[in-house]
């Protein structure tokens, strides 16, 4: 296909259910190839486990590489992954390559010159360290796709993944010479399904071993938002959101404000920031496709 776009994916799977969510969504995407996954944060093992458990049931063959599980600074914020619960129950992989994730990353990128979409719903950890060790990476991608921040007016919390390493975020928000678009909580909290209707959408092959994982998740959780698959759906279908040119600064001092943004709109700014979303649209193509 013409429009097929070259994806690498780094990624906390394992914690919050939307991790899986997005990458059943990538292995259904006619239009991604995927070049590899990347862990990353506590226990980045079983997190390589676990997307193998997604690779397998979609019957694919992809790269996965476990990454770094310390942030830059400090002990992990994020505990290891509860969703590891079920890997007794679906055939996962064991073993995985020496090679760092972030050596994976350049040596694909650098294959791929000006090709390759790197999209981050994860901490920035592996990120950081790919751009710190061959800085002309950033210019060789064809965009960079970051699930991560919060765009509205207000000063919200920070949002997660940036939270648990504001050090890397800071680095990699702070690179220039490249098109990087963020995806913040100001539009993925907007599209959510609540727990039932989530699980009855789950009944098809390629969203059975999601809604295993989803059990810890609903533990203590009445429904589903649909932060990583969002950013991963702007990569093939932009127009579920609106996107504006601007600066984000994120905030790398210690801290429960750590790894918070503030975003300025200015005419050619190095960021495009989602501001708008279109949730039915977006919730009718994922599940029109992933069924």
């Amino acid at each position: 296909m013409g429009d097929r776009r070259l994806v690498l994916v780094d990624t906390d799977i394992g914690n919050d259910i939307d991790d899986a969510v997005c990458l059943a969504y990538l292995l259904a995407q006619a239009r991604c190839e995927l070049l590899g996954i990347t862990t990353v944060t506590a226990a980045p093992d079983l997190r390589a486990r676990l997307a193998s458990v997604l690779c397998r049931n979609a019957g694919r063959q992809v790269p996965i590489y476990p990454g770094a599980a310390d942030p830059l600074i400090g002990p992990p914020v994020q505990q290891p992954p509860p969703q590891a619960a079920v890997l007794d129950r679906w055939e996962h992989d064991t073993s995985f390559p020496n090679e760092s994730a972030a050596e994976f990353l350049r040596r694909m990128i650098r294959a791929h010159p000006g090709e390759v979409t790197l999209l981050t719903i994860g901490p920035l950890t592996n990120i950081a360290l790919l751009f710190a060790a061959d800085p002309g990476i950033p210019s060789l991608l064809e965009s960079l796709v970051s699930m991560g921040g919060s765009y509205a007016n207000e000063s919200p919390e920070p949002e997660w993944n940036l939270h648990c390493d504001p050090q890397a975020a800071a680095q990699v928000f702070g690179t220039s010479g490249l098109v990087h678009r963020a995806v913040g909580l100001n539009v993925t909290s907007r599209v959510r399904l609540p727990v039932d209707e989530f699980l009855r959408r789950c009944e098809t092959p390629a969203l059975r071993p999601v809604a295993d994982m989803a059990q810890s998740w609903f533990a203590d959780r009445s429904g589903v938002v649909f932060h990583d698959p969002l950013a991963a759906a702007t990569i093939f279908e932009p127009e579920v959101c609106t996107f504006a040119a601007g600066e984000v600064i994120v905030d790398s001092t210690a801290g429960p404000q750590a790894g918070s943004t503030r975003w300025r709109p200015e005419r050619g700014g190095r960021h495009q920031v989602a501001v708008d979303v279109r949730p039915e649209a977006f919730l009718q193509h994922y599940f029109g496709l992933v069924r």
